[in-house]
C-alpha cells in the first residue's frame, strides 16, 4: 500500500541475543518462518523500502533474509549497543524512518500500516506504537526532522532519550493487545509465549 510520504522501515536486528544461552531469538520460528524473515516480510508488505541492520558475525541471520528485497546494512560495531545499529541504519536515508525491533513476534503488517497511515495527518510528529493499555513500545516513526538526531545517538538505550526529550512532539498510536511490547529474550519467554498461543 503506497503512503503519502516517503518512509523507510529500518529493522534493528544486530543485537547479540545474549540471554538465549546459545540460541538466536531472531531465528526462532514464528508462523512457519524465522522471526527475522517474518518481520521483513511484514515490513515489505507495506510497500515501503526496508533496510535491516545486522551484525557481522551472524551468517544465519543474513541467510534468513535470502530472496527478500531488503537492503542489508552490516553494523561493524554492533556490540557497542543499539545506537550503533540506528546510526548505521539511518545513514543516507531520505525522508522519514520507521524503527522496528526485530524481536517483536506479534507485530503484523496491519500494525505497521496503522502507524504509517497516521503520518499524512501528522507529518511532523513522532508516531509511536503502544500496547492496547497505552504502554509505549514499537514501531516508532520518526519524521525527517528527527533523523539527524538518530544519526548522533550513542550507547545502548536506543532512541529512548530522544523520545523523552521530544515527548511533546510524540503521538501515541494504540495497537492491538500487546503487539507493540511483546519481546521474548529467553528460552523460557519463548516457551511461555508459545504455550499462550496454543503452539
Amino acid at each position: 500500500m503506497p503512503h503519502n510520504m516517503a518512509c523507510t522501515i529500518l529493522i534493528l536486528a544486530a543485537g547479540a541475543s545474549s540471554r538465549m544461552r546459545g540460541g538466536d531469538k531472531l531465528l526462532e520460528e514464528v508462523a512457519g518462518h524465522p522471526l527475522l524473515a517474518r518481520q521483513a516480510r511484514a515490513a515489505l508488505d507495506t510497500g515501503c523500502p526496508v533496510r535491516v541492520a545486522l551484525p557481522p558475525d551472524r551468517p544465519a541471520r543474513h541467510a534468513a533474509l535470502d530472496g527478500l528485497d531488503v537492503d542489508v546494512v552490516t553494523v561493524a560495531d554492533a556490540n557497542t549497543g543499539m545506537a550503533a545499529s540506528i546510526r548505521a541504519g539511518v545513514a543516507g536515508l531520505p525522508g522519514a524512518v520507521l524503527l522496528l525491533l526485530a524481536d517483536l513476534p506479534e507485530i503484523t503488517r496491519d500494525d505497521l500500516e496503522r502507524v504509517l497511515a497516521a503520518q499524512p495527518a501528522d507529518p511532523d510528529m513522532i508516531l509511536r506504537g503502544t500496547a492496547a493499555d497505552g504502554t509505549p513500545g514499537h514501531p516508532v516513526l520518526f519524521p525527517p526532522w528527527a533523523v539527524p538526531a538518530l544519526a548522533r545517538l550513542t550507547g545502548d538505550t536506543g532512541a529512548r532519550d530522544l523520545l523523552k526529550a521530544e515527548a511533546a512532539r510524540t503521538r501515541l498510536i494504540a495497537l492491538p493487545d500487546a503487539h507493540a511490547t511483546t519481546d521474548l529474550d529467553t528460552p523460557e519467554d519463548w516457551a511461555a509465549w508459545r504455550a499462550r498461543q496454543g503452539r
